[in-house]
């Protein structure tokens, strides 16, 4: 009988399947929702903009879809598994796998090259070091910095390192490229150029989702997900891509 944890979803043209979807977090005598009953599906290939003010519950939807914390109520399927039955050595498996990272603050190693960079999602993978240069030099080259992949990061600008942050979540072939904030440290002109990298990378048939406070960001998108008080109060295709 096939475990909970690796059931196929209803429908595989769907990376994503939230039902329900609950955080709740004990704060002394009480309890805070977070999230109070969270019904979301992305499509593969999609691109998905969340919105919402501080506090709206948009951090806590990133972490859970991106495996750092569980759910406490609801079901989460994640490209045909069911992650709310998942233990932490099965949570960690999975964030491994499937889910590639972007983060404001880049969180490159500063003492090795972009190379390097780039080949440590598939160190924990367990790749050997020829299959990690060969797909590293590759995802770097996907982000256009084939000519700067043994430069290290106080070598290169903000926007560069973005791009070698973006090639790290790529290199792994995740299900989703999740990013948080992606341009919030990058100057105006250098955002616009992230932006077009991830609307490169959609064409090239990426699923990504973006979690933003921008609406200028979240408008290259091919949806818009707003929360307010833990809920979803709005879900709005762009036409960016109709």
């Amino acid at each position: 009988m096939q475990s909970l944890a690796t059931q196929s979803m209803p429908d595989l043209s769907e990376v994503i399947r939230l039902q329900g979807v609950q955080r709740r977090y004990e704060m002394g005598t009480t309890f805070v929702d977070a999230l109070s009953g969270i019904d979301l599906v992305v499509e593969r290939n999609e691109y998905l903009a969340i919105m919402g003010a501080s506090g709206s519950g948009k951090s806590t939807l990133m972490n859970i879809i991106g495996c750092l914390e569980t759910a406490t109520g609801g079901e989460f399927w994640l490209n045909g598994l069911r992650v709310s039955d998942m233990g932490d050595r099965e949570l960690a498996r999975a964030r491994n796998r499937e889910i590639g990272f972007v983060f404001q603050t880049f969180n490159l190693l500063p003492r090795v090259s972009a190379l390097a960079n780039v080949e440590v999602p598939l160190i924990y993978a367990g790749l050997k070091r020829k299959q990690r240069a060969e797909r590293a030099r590759h995802a770097l080259g996907t982000v256009g910095l084939a000519d700067r992949m043994l430069h290290k990061p106080s070598e290169m600008s903000g926007g560069q390192r973005q791009r070698v942050a973006i090639a790290r979540a790529l290199v792994t072939n995740p299900s989703i490229l999740l990013a948080d904030e992606p341009t919030g440290n990058l100057d105006s002109t250098t955002g616009v150029e992230i932006m077009g990298l991830f609307d490169e990378l959609q064409a090239a048939g990426n699923t990504l989702i973006v979690v933003t406070h921008e609406q200028h960001v979240a408008d290259h998108s091919d949806r818009i997900v707003h929360l307010s008080d833990g809920a979803i109060v709005s879900d709005t295709n762009t036409g960016a891509y109709s």
